[in-house]
């Protein structure tokens, strides 16, 4: 069966959000506006060692809100960076279940944020300092800068569908791939079936021509299912965004989509 985790709504985002200050500076003069639209991957840690070795992942995808992972489940919310200090006390979590060796990232996390750890901002050094623990983060785009869209092999991790992230050991196994060539043609697989065509790549979106591909039956309806999804978004225009070395397609309806790693 496929797993669907789904992300937790936020009570009272309004209220959290008005509590939220834009213009906090840290100990170093460092303004929060520094820090609206980078995502920062730990490098190292001093003192507990994150279980399962993270990496740790926060990014500030816009001002007064913060997203985080240690590995395993992602925290989003409003944070508070006033006085130097990262103050986030209404996190909401995805619901994924731990790999074991991970089991105690998302504690890991919670006991961090807990402490209202102090951040510095030095370049591209971002540095969270707890009771007992001091993080050091780089920017993603010097850690992972992003990868060119043609030429990568792009391996399926994520089916999704409308409010949701589906994962399963079915796609795991089948781990259907796309690779978009400089010359417009294109090559991949469902999981199940070969595929190949021609796609029209432009600065945030992908012009997909009909599909060729192989006629195998599909033996397990996981694979089937998965086959249709990938399909469904590999047709017509489609919007792509790349991060590092991963990418994710959103179908034309707005909804369904494919995460995607590089091989």
């Amino acid at each position: 069966m496929i797993r669907t985790f789904r992300v937790l709504a936020l009570v009272s985002l309004t209220a959290v959000a008005a509590a939220c200050s834009t213009d906090s500076d840290s100990a170093d003069g460092n303004s929060a506006e520094d820090l609206t639209g980078r995502t920062f991957v730990s490098t190292s840690v001093s003192g507990t060692q994150i279980p399962g070795a993270g990496p740790m992942v926060v990014e500030f995808p816009e001002d007064g809100r913060i997203s985080a992972t240690a590995g395993c489940n992602r925290f989003v919310g409003g944070v508070d960076l006033s006085e130097g200090r990262v103050k986030a006390p209404d996190l909401a979590s995805t619901m994924m279940a731990c790999l074991p060796e991970r089991e105690g990232a998302d504690a890991w996390l919670t006991t961090l944020f807990d402490a209202e750890p102090r951040w510095s901002l030095d370049g591209n050094t971002f540095t969270l300092t707890g009771d007992d623990i001091t993080v050091s983060l780089q920017d993603e785009k010097v850690v992972d800068p992003d990868l060119p869209i043609t030429g990568t092999e792009w391996v399926v991790t994520s089916l999704r569908p409308a409010d949701a992230v589906v994962r399963s050991v079915a796609l795991e196994n089948a781990a259907p791939t796309l690779t978009l060539s400089d010359d417009g043609t294109l090559t991949g697989n469902t999981g199940c079936n070969e595929f190949g065509g021609s796609a029209e790549v432009g600065d945030d979106v992908i012009l997909f021509e009909p599909l060729t591909m192989t006629r195998a039956a599909c033996a397990d309806p996981e694979l089937a299912d998965i086959e249709t999804h990938v399909l469904n978004v590999l047709a017509g225009e489609t919007t792509y965004i790349v991060q590092g070395s991963s990418m994710t397609l959103t179908a034309a309806n707005g909804t369904d989509g494919l995460e995607f790693t590089a091989r």
